[in-house]
């Protein structure tokens, strides 16, 4: 935001104030990328199968043992030792590669 600004002073006000307005500007934009880049970098992305883990899935297909859960719009293929009927509500509570293991939700 800062380098707007500096290049629009260096547009428009008179010599040489254009020149220290850019020349002061200028280095507090680059104090400003370090800092956005140090928020930035603390806030880690959760990503891949792990995050689902916890969560709350919706069985499409039955599992007895294996069928498929509803999760965010997609299906998943799925394993449920103790069963699971076609709308059950189950949770996802660990994976083997792409297959999500399930347990019912108790109601």
């Amino acid at each position: 935001m800062l380098i707007f600004l500096a290049v629009a002073l260096l547009l428009l006000l008179p010599s040489p104030w254009n020149v220290v307005a850019f020349l002061v500007l200028l280095p507090l934009w680059v104090l400003e990328l370090f800092a956005w880049n140090r928020t930035t970098k603390r806030h880690k992305k959760a990503v891949g199968a792990q995050t689902l883990i916890g969560r709350e899935a919706v069985v499409s297909e039955p599992c007895r043992p294996v069928g498929q859960v509803r999760l965010d719009g997609e299906i998943w293929e799925a394993r449920c030792e103790a069963g699971a009927s076609t709308g059950d509500r189950v949770r996802i509570t660990g994976r083997e590669r792409l297959t999500l293991i399930v347990e019912p939700v108790a109601s």
